[in-house]
């Protein structure tokens, strides 16, 4: 039977899902202690973050570096920023950063400058503050935003899927994971389009294809100059 008692466990699972640096790997052997101490979580889901912790102690740290922010920092679908998910970037995400920041102040908790209140190892910190039935509650109201994540980083064979499943375990939910369609990549998504290559606007076509010509009669009160407008006015 697991522990009611989740704080510890939720600080080690937002350290696995933070950047890989030199003192997370410093610290990956209490890590695994605390997890198998709090014993929060169920075994099987426990042997699959004592993989994750074993792939993080093995990899050169150049590497496991680089793996996350490809992972993580490269593409919505896997993102940690909750709110992307939610509501992307619509004028709604303003709003909602202010009021979960609100939220951590008022628990006496108080972000870095360059910290985003939704970045998901962070909203765990807070988490981790909380009484058990509250956390459980708070962590099963955005089960569905880590089934999307869990359901991402499953399509990409990744190892930090575990720490989801994890998740949604202490939130009393089923990891369900949320298949999600092929993702363009994001430098794709920045790329430019070539100058004048298959403009969709009316009367343009690709280089080496037939030019439509629209004529139109002209606005003879546009052509005509006017004399009313006092001397250096813009017309």
């Amino acid at each position: 039977m697991t522990s009611p008692n989740t704080s510890l466990t939720l600080r080690v699972l937002a350290r696995l899902l933070s950047y890989p640096d030199a003192q997370l790997h410093a610290h990956l052997h209490d890590m695994r202690d605390v997890l198998h101490s709090e014993r929060a979580i169920g075994g099987d889901r426990l042997t699959e973050l004592d993989a994750l912790i074993d792939s993080l102690a093995l990899a050169d740290k150049m590497d496991s570096e680089a793996a996350y922010v490809e992972l993580f920092d490269r593409g919505h679908a896997t993102s940690l920023h909750l709110f992307e998910h939610v509501h992307g970037d619509s004028r709604d995400r303003g709003p909602a950063m202010i009021d979960l920041a609100q939220t951590y102040e008022k628990a006496g908790l108080y972000l870095a400058p360059d910290e985003l209140p939704d970045y998901l190892p962070a909203v765990l910190e807070f988490v981790s503050t909380q009484p058990a039935k509250e956390a459980r509650a708070f962590l099963a109201e955005m089960a569905h935003i880590f089934n999307i994540l869990f359901g991402a980083l499953q399509q990409r064979q990744s190892a930090y899927a575990s720490v989801l499943g994890a998740l949604l375990e202490l939130a009393g939910e089923k990891a369900q994971p949320v298949k999600q369609a092929p993702e363009e990549s994001m430098d794709a998504s920045w790329a430019e389009p070539l100058a004048f290559d298959g403009c969709s606007s009316q009367g343009q076509a690709k280089p080496g294809q037939p030019q439509p010509i629209r004529i139109v009669r002209a606005d003879r009160s546009r052509s005509e100059p006017k004399t009313s407008a006092a001397p250096g006015a813009i017309l």
